[in-house]
């Protein structure tokens, strides 16, 4: 079992350069296609978009976003729909990045980020209004257990939003897990498991895509889109801690593009 420390320093380990590479936002890219010209930022930020836009937010709602990165997500959500968030993370790193970028923002009042372990939560039942997951379930030692809390801290018809990998096309089992332990992934389900595990938590299914071939299969854009920046990357934290980003990285472009899909589901916790 993978324990959150672990996972904390997984991501302290990328998160700065991360963070710099996608603006604050450490999650997967959208790219229509190979002529799409939209730039990583860009790309990065459409996926926010994409899976935000499912939760149906209004304004004055109280969201959590589990597993918050560098907090650009959780700002977004602030300033676009008018709500509170509160951004729980495991990585030291990306709580100060948030915070400071939330002060920066401007968006002190309206957005929160602390420390925090989503297998146990510490917030009464049915405080949230809404949870959002972008990808950050993938790594949870314990799914089920993960999605009980989620669905406890969760009042009565609130909604929850995930995205993460999921198995595509069978085959190179030796890629498969070098992909998974370059991310520290206990599990790597396909779309009909993730939907599994969210209805056995109490969820009930409302909407789900898979769209892997936009997101995991573009990563040659990726690529490209990294390679243009290096020297800008390289000249602010130096060559070795770039040399050692990449060489953290190198397993996660080990599959085949069709081996490894990409799922976002939106569920709502009964109202009942």
């Amino acid at each position: 079992m993978i324990e959150p420390a672990t996972i904390g320093e997984h991501y302290d380990k990328r998160s700065p350069i991360g963070d710099e590479l996608r603006d604050g936002q450490l999650h997967m890219w959208y790219w229509y296609d190979r002529e799409d010209d939209a730039s990583l930022t860009e790309a990065v930020h459409r996926m926010t978009r994409k899976v935000t836009d499912t939760l149906g937010l209004r304004a004055g709602e109280h969201v959590l976003d589990a597993g918050c990165g560098p907090g650009e997500t959780a700002i977004h959500l602030a300033t676009r729909f008018g709500v509170r968030v509160t951004g729980i993370t495991v990585s030291e790193f990306e709580i100060e990045r948030a915070r400071s970028r939330a002060l920066a923002g401007g968006v002190g009042d309206a957005v929160a980020f602390e420390y925090g372990d989503f297998t146990a939560l510490s917030y009464p039942d049915g405080v949230f209004d809404a949870v959002l997951a972008l990808e950050s379930l993938q790594n949870a030692p314990d799914l089920d257990a993960v999605l009980a809390e989620l669905y406890r801290v969760l009042r009565p018809g609130g909604r929850i939003s995930f995205s993460d990998f999921s198995l595509g096309a069978q085959g190179d089992p030796a890629r498969l897990a070098t992909f998974m332990e370059t991310l520290k992934l206990p599990r790597l389900p396909t779309l009909p498991r993730w939907l599994e595990h969210a209805r056995d938590a109490g969820f009930e299914i409302e909407e789900h895509t898979e769209c892997g071939p936009r997101v995991f299969g573009m990563k040659g854009k990726y690529l490209e889109a990294a390679l243009k920046v290096r020297d800008t990357v390289t000249a602010k934290f130096g060559a070795a801690a770039v040399d050692e980003f990449s060489r953290l990285h190198h397993g996660f472009f080990a599959p085949r593009k069709d081996q490894i899909g990409y799922v976002i589901v939106s569920a709502r916790k009964p109202r009942r």
